[in-house]
């Protein structure tokens, strides 16, 4: 697919600011509709709130007058949220780091790798194997909504403002 240059870095700078806006939507709004888009703490999952939507709205965009064109964006949504989640626990968990500059940085190289990489594909995208990122995308969407309602006990849930985010060291 093509898109004028134009056209990615102004939906490339507005899915960052969603994101950015995001960020703080729950705090601004605090109920249920917005628990849903925005993270209501500072862990590791939440964050992936402000990759998803954003980047998955860009690509309606980008994409609403081109059938199938959409699908080489949501192919790589899953796997920038897991890189987002891969970098976020390796910076706050493993070295256990809390600068914010951090974190926006992770941001922005995961939204632009996602925005680079769904561009480099060509159609035609036809047939079963492309249902399969549109289930994905589903799929993460519903994890998304049962997390944030129904959230689990681990690291990956908890929030790392409250706690702290370095890994307990074996004795």
């Amino acid at each position: 697919m093509y898109y004028s240059k134009r056209q990615l870095i102004l939906t490339w700078i507005a899915a960052l600011l969603a994101g950015c806006t995001l960020h703080f939507l729950y705090e601004w709004l605090p109920n249920a509709v917005t628990a849903l888009f925005s993270p209501v703490n500072e862990s590791l999952w939440e964050h992936v709130k402000l990759i998803f939507w954003p980047y998955l709205g860009a690509a309606l965009v980008l994409n609403q007058d081109r059938p199938g064109g959409v699908r080489p964006w949501l192919l790589m949504l899953p796997p920038m949220c897991a890189l987002m989640l891969a970098l976020g626990w390796m910076y706050h968990v493993m070295l256990g780091g809390e600068a914010m500059w951090v974190d926006v940085a992770i941001f922005v190289l995961v939204m632009t790798l996602g925005f680079w990489l769904a561009t480099r594909f060509s159609g035609p995208f036809q047939g079963i194997m492309w249902i399969l990122p549109i289930a994905a995308v589903i799929a993460l969407a519903a994890l998304i909504g049962w997390f944030t309602l129904y959230p689990p006990e681990g690291l990956l849930f908890r929030d790392l403002a409250a706690v702290g985010s370095w890994l307990p060291l074996p004795c």
